[in-house]
């Protein structure tokens, strides 16, 4: 935003030191922490330590070269002050030319502050990961929500994005699933709502497998059919794996996700048995059929202990397990795209398989064996701590949850804005419910549970989702009362409340926050600073009137809300929420 004041500082700085003999390009700029003011510090240690003329201590050298540098070069315009302390040259903004570059650059990048354009080779994210054939609960939310997050972050801060879903569509779920349709359901069509048919017919399946006499052995002879490539059983499963697919699309098109690669484990089992065929001839695995399994003691081969164990590759049937399949999917991806990263959203439980398989592709060879990356998150309680299941009566339907969260949601909306037609309401309640329900699992650190719980989730007044959402309604509501014009000439010297001078330090965050978030892959960066940002946009608002001020302060604090909505709204859509203009 202030590159070409630097760029100006940085010529000055090179002729002082072309003037002492001095080495350049030691100097590296950084934000001086906001206290009410803003400024740029560079620490002069560097040119101190490679000075060839250097009499005294690093330290005191660096003091010295930075009151030469205060005392020698002309302060640049848009600098109101410059010290040096402590062997830093440090530089502080015009207040109300800081103002003016923040809100000129909100107001000409509009839907696009804070973001960069893509540049560089793609990085892969890989998440939902559902089974076909079985429900979505809210068990399967976070991973959904972490990352789409994640992916409209990293695509935010100049990353190419390839959003990749790896689907379960093979093993007993499937087959006891087929078994009892084809038994008790056979010609049924599922309805408008795919996933709860299918996810009602799973249950059925998985209660008649542990309860009802026979049954397992049919499945198991069902299973056997399945392996022989039995025509007619693998017509039905690919008919009904396009419902599941069918159901999914409709949860995700309303959690606002898409996806630009779809991997299925029925595709990567052989390839997965081939891999292991190449391990046992490598000497990395070992075969322990017909009795044992196959596996690679990876402990063994590398002198550890303890630290990655030995992986089963293969069971003693000949069957596949997860590293089976992992290791050629991990392959294909590379194959497929040059990726800079390939992460897997993945539950923090398989930490050890990832660094496993991880380890295992290292050893086959495979030099981009550390681009992977597993995004680990912690599981989602119900309250009173019962975690989620699909077998059991606590799991909660996702779009239960969802009907739910807009049922409530709604009344708060009536409450509010009681003259909104009802198709407005309802589009309205939506918007609120969605983002009730993905904002508490992005705000909480990745690694740590969450306990869903209506109450915070709907508080228009704490930490949630409504709360930022409202004070995006309120920045629109002032901009439209008035009709708001962008108009060039605001004088925002006059932006002197403490309230209006943090609102623009945290509209000025936006962009670093979006690269923090995106280096350290944690979307509840981004979260908290909404939250952050909505209270301060609510601080100024509640001290600092806008339509009724007069009109040079009133064409300033208008802008700092244009400015501000486009911030709140350029969030909100980062973390996946939608941003409504009434609420």
């Amino acid at each position: 935003m202030f590159e070409q004041e630097k760029q100006i500082l940085d010529e000055l700085i090179a002729r002082f030191c072309q003037e002492r003999s001095l080495p350049t390009g030691k100097l590296e700029w950084r934000s001086i922490p906001f206290s009410g003011e803003w400024g740029i510090a560079a620490p002069l240690f560097p040119l101190a330590a490679a000075d060839p003329a250097r009499t005294q201590p690093v330290p005191q050298h660096a003091q010295a070269l930075a009151e030469a540098l205060r005392d020698s070069i002309k302060l640049p315009a848009g600098f109101s002050r410059m010290e040096a302390v402590r062997g830093y040259l440090n530089l502080y903004y015009t207040t109300s030319e800081y103002a003016k570059k923040v809100i000129d650059s909100v107001l000409a990048s509009g839907s696009r502050y804070g973001s960069r354009e893509p540049e560089g080779k793609p990085i892969m994210v890989e998440y939902s990961n559902p089974n076909t054939h079985k429900p979505l609960h809210v068990g399967h939310l976070r991973n959904v929500i972490l990352g789409g997050s994640t992916c409209n972050i990293l695509e935010a801060s100049g990353k190419r994005v390839i959003r990749a879903n790896y689907l379960g569509d093979i093993g007993l779920h499937v087959i006891k699933w087929l078994c009892n349709y084809e038994k008790y359901h056979q010609g049924e069509q599922p309805g408008e709502d795919k996933t709860r048919w299918m996810g009602d017919l799973f249950a059925e399946a998985d209660r008649r497998f542990a309860y009802e006499e026979g049954f397992e052995a049919e499945v198991r002879a069902y299973f056997a059919r399945w392996d022989a490539r039995d025509p007619h059983i693998h017509a039905l499963w690919k008919e009904t794996r396009e419902w599941s697919l069918e159901g999914f699309k409709q949860v995700y098109d309303l959690l606002g996700e898409h996806f630009d690669r779809i991997y299925f484990e029925s595709e990567v089992e052989e390839p997965g048995k081939a891999a292991v065929e190449q391990l046992i001839k490598s000497g990395l695995a070992e075969d322990g059929r017909p009795d044992l399994p196959v596996v690679v003691n990876l402990d063994q081969i590398l002198g550890t202990k303890e630290e990655y164990r030995v992986v089963i590759v293969l069971r003693s049937d000949g069957t596949s397990l997860y590293a089976t399949k992992d290791i050629p999917l991990a392959v294909m991806k590379f194959n497929e795209y040059d990726l800079e990263k390939s992460i897997y959203v993945v539950d923090v439980r398989q930490t050890l398989h990832i660094k496993q398989f991880r380890k295992i592709l290292e050893l086959m060879g495979y030099p981009w064996a550390d681009k992977i990356h597993h995004l680990a998150y912690e599981i989602v309680n119900l309250p009173g701590n019962v975690t989620m299941s699909s077998r059991e009566g606590t799991v909660v339907l996702l779009d239960d949850l969802i009907r739910e969260a807009t049922r409530r949601a709604l009344e708060v909306v009536q409450e509010k804005n009681p003259e909104l037609d009802p198709a407005q309401m309802q589009a309205i309640a939506e918007a609120v419910a969605l983002g009730a329900i993905k904002y508490p699992m992005l705000s909480r650190e990745n690694t740590k549970m969450v306990t869903f719980d209506w109450e915070s989730a709907l508080d228009f007044n704490g930490q949630s989702a409504p709360y930022i959402q409202y004070a995006h309604v309120r920045a629109n509501s002032i901009l439209r009362k008035v009709g708001f014009q962008q108009e060039s000439g605001a004088d925002f010297g006059m932006l002197t409340h403490p309230s209006e001078v943090d609102l623009v330090e945290l509209i000025a965050r936006l962009p670093e926050e979006v690269q923090r978030a995106a280096r350290e892959l944690k979307p509840n960066l981004l979260a908290n600073y909404a939250y952050d940002l909505a209270k301060g946009f609510n601080d100024f608002y509640n001290q600092c009137p806008v339509i009724n001020a007069e009109p040079a302060l009133r064409a300033a604090r208008l802008a700092l809300v244009a400015a501000a909505r486009w911030c709140l709204g350029n969030t909100l859509r980062l973390l996946g929420i939608r941003a409504p203009e009434v609420m």
